[in-house]
């Protein structure tokens, strides 16, 4: 077997560490910025929409080096998957850069064109949020490549190490500049950016100097390899637009949540960081998942593949429901560390509770078994379900329930249930009829 269960350990462990701190640090943000005001939260749950859809973009570019790297291992071609490498991260600081420029230059006018006529406070703080919420996309971009190349190899206590350090700076900075400067929302924005850009460089200085598989060894010679870098866009564009759909969708399913006022911008936010916490263990499994399937692939052997999904989706469920009923015990108490109104509180007490049922049945096979399916180059296929049914579901169904049958917020998230429902079909079909298989990628 290409995976022991202490090699599986050595992989997971570090990586439902990594998300905990990455969701623990959105969780204590939110709460520092909420005691600035609702406004304030409202600016940064509408710019964190249009962050994360391009930090997933940059992830995805970070996904599609990873599987080519693991699959150039499962090979035992390592020269390949060192230069796949320098590739992933020439090509990575490249349309990073080029979207930090376009962001800065277009901050007021994306926002105005996105979210349309806010209220004024929440725009003006949306506005310095965005703007230096930009100038980091160069760095996480970089640092999530150089964590998904250290995981392709198995070694993912490397990207939980950077991710503690990045994330115990952003904490740390939040208080000093929040509460002991009184920068509000921009200095929330700040930490984020000098944690990003410390976490940055140690990430790159390690990947260079380190003793891994997939070590950069000659920095004096960069230059396009369109050969390589079209296997990585092979399955980093499927994925970018997937999850640049998604969170396109999901921008756009904002500005409907906008035109329901403060409390339901503000509830959807809380909402969202509670309901982070209960997926954790499904998204580690998901990175997991693209390097043990990946590898599995490079080495042509599905029956090890087959064998991998099922236990890596039975540690999913069964760490997710654990999990899940955990913080759902524990929702009251959470709520009253954020200083937000009782109709606030109550709006997101009742999407919480939705979220962690749907959640525990349905979310581990409509978003970690896919990764199964875009490590073995099926990336295509899961684009093209993820994004139909994004519109289709997600979207157009949160405006009929949310907007038409005026159920507000909690009608925007019942769509987004369904959602998960319609792809969760598709996916399990696509494994179960085998097409998934033999998809020549190296």
């Amino acid at each position: 077997m290409l995976f022991s269960n202490r090699d599986l350990k050595k992989l997971m462990i570090p990586l439902v560490i990594e998300q905990l701190l990455a969701v623990t640090v959105g969780f204590a943000d939110t709460i520092m910025v909420s005691n600035v005001g609702e406004a304030a939260v409202s600016a940064v749950s509408l710019v964190d929409g249009i962050n994360i859809l391009l930090i997933n973009i940059f992830a995805a570019l970070g996904t599609g080096g990873a599987v080519v790297a693991a699959q150039f291992i499962g090979q035992q071609a390592h020269e390949k998957a060192r230069y796949s490498a320098k590739q992933l991260i020439l090509i990575t600081a490249l349309l990073s850069a080029i979207m930090m420029v376009i962001v800065v230059f277009f901050n007021a006018s994306l926002l105005h064109l996105i979210f349309g006529n806010v209220e004024v406070d929440v725009m003006k703080n949306a506005e310095i949020y965005f703007l230096f919420s930009a100038l980091s996309y160069p760095f996480i971009a970089l640092y999530n490549s150089g964590a998904a190349l250290f995981r392709a190899v198995g070694n993912s206590k490397i990207s939980m190490i950077n991710s503690a350090i990045m994330n115990a700076i952003n904490i740390v900075l939040n208080a000093i500049f929040i509460f002991g400067f009184q920068w509000g929302v921009f200095g929330a924005v700040l930490a984020t950016l000098i944690a990003r850009a410390v976490a940055c460089i140690v990430i790159l200085y390690m990947l260079i100097h380190s003793d891994n598989e997939l070590r950069i060894d000659d920095m004096k010679h960069w230059s396009f390899d369109f050969t390589y870098i079209k296997k990585i866009l092979s399955i980093g564009v499927p994925s970018g637009l997937e999850n640049g759909m998604f969170q396109f969708g999901k921008i756009l399913v904002q500005s409907l949540i906008a035109t329901f006022g403060t409390y339901s911008i503000a509830a959807n936010a809380v909402s969202n960081n509670i309901a982070q916490m209960q997926i954790i263990p499904g998204m580690a499994m998901g990175l997991a998942m693209v390097t043990v399937i990946g590898q599995c692939v490079g080495a042509n052997d599905y029956q090890q593949a087959r064998y991998y999904i099922k236990k890596i989706m039975k540690i999913t469920y069964l760490s997710m429901l654990v999990l899940i009923a955990i913080i759902l015990l524990a929702t009251p108490t959470i709520l009253t560390f954020y200083s937000l109104s009782k109709e606030t509180i109550d709006l997101a007490y009742q999407c919480i509770f939705m979220h962690g049922f749907f959640a525990a049945t349905v979310w581990p096979l409509s978003f970690t078994f896919p990764n199964a399916l875009r490590a073995s180059n099926d990336a295509k296929y899961t684009m093209i379900v993820s994004a139909s049914s994004m519109w289709i579901f997600r979207f157009c169904l949160s405006y009929v329930l949310g907007q038409y049958m005026g159920l507000g917020l909690i009608g925007v998230w019942i769509a987004m249930f369904v959602d998960w429902i319609v792809r969760v079909i598709f996916f399990v079909w696509r494994y179960f009829n085998g097409k998934w298989m033999n998809r020549q990628l190296i």
